[in-house]
């Protein structure tokens, strides 16, 4: 009983403690946004509508709302007059923020799927996160001089092969002393021009 008791007296101050923390954080998020004008805050903090019959890359207008629980100067029903007609999809590159694409081959033409959103300061039509198709240029830390200087001085002993990710190729190089020479020279072409990439399908570092 001893032992359910103290128990059950940390997870009653857990729970306190968590509700206490909760307060606070609310209260510092209302405090945060006291000083800005309501049209100037974040996304998350107010709902919008837009008018979507607009003329894509014209202004349309936006209708927005401050949440009950925020405080801000000025009115909590505003309009937006300068809201871009563009789908969130459509806004530019450096407007989108999109996961790095890896584990995929850069070497192949295949797009590659990602997800993407935009900022909280930004409006735009439609969701706020969509997926997106992207060149795979991805790099893992391989670097071209390091491989092709490996080629040129260890590559009869497969070290070029092994830095790169290909460890059967390396073992065929090493026991076959670089293919006699053959082998060794037709890799340091094609590792110098860049035909080799590294075997995880990632792009070099320059």
């Amino acid at each position: 009983m001893a032992d359910f008791g103290r128990v059950f007296c940390i997870i009653l101050v857990t729970c306190l403690d968590l509700i206490f923390l909760s307060k606070i954080t609310v209260a510092e998020n209302i405090e945060l946004y006291k000083s800005i004008p309501c049209y100037q805050l974040p996304l998350t903090k107010i709902n919008c509508s837009y008018k979507r019959d607009c003329v894509y890359g014209d202004k349309t207008v936006g209708n927005c709302t401050v949440l009950s629980n925020t405080l801000c100067l000025g009115d909590k029903a505003f309009q937006l007059l300068e809201v871009p007609c563009y789908y969130c999809y459509q806004l530019s590159k450096e407007a989108q923020d999109c996961e790095l694409p890896v584990h995929c081959k850069s070497a192949l033409p295949k797009p590659v799927v990602v997800k993407c959103s935009v900022s909280d300061y930004q409006h735009c039509l439609g969701s706020r996160s969509f997926l997106k198709s992207v060149k795979c240029n991805w790099k893992s830390g391989y670097h071209w001089s390091t491989a092709f200087a490996l080629s040129v001085t260890l590559g009869g002993f497969g070290v070029d092969r092994f830095y790169l990710g290909y460890w059967k190729e390396g073992l065929g190089k090493l026991f076959s002393f670089g293919g006699l020479g053959v082998w060794t020279l037709i890799d340091i072409v094609l590792i110098g021009v860049g035909y080799i990439k590294p075997e995880d399908g990632s792009l070099y570092v320059f």
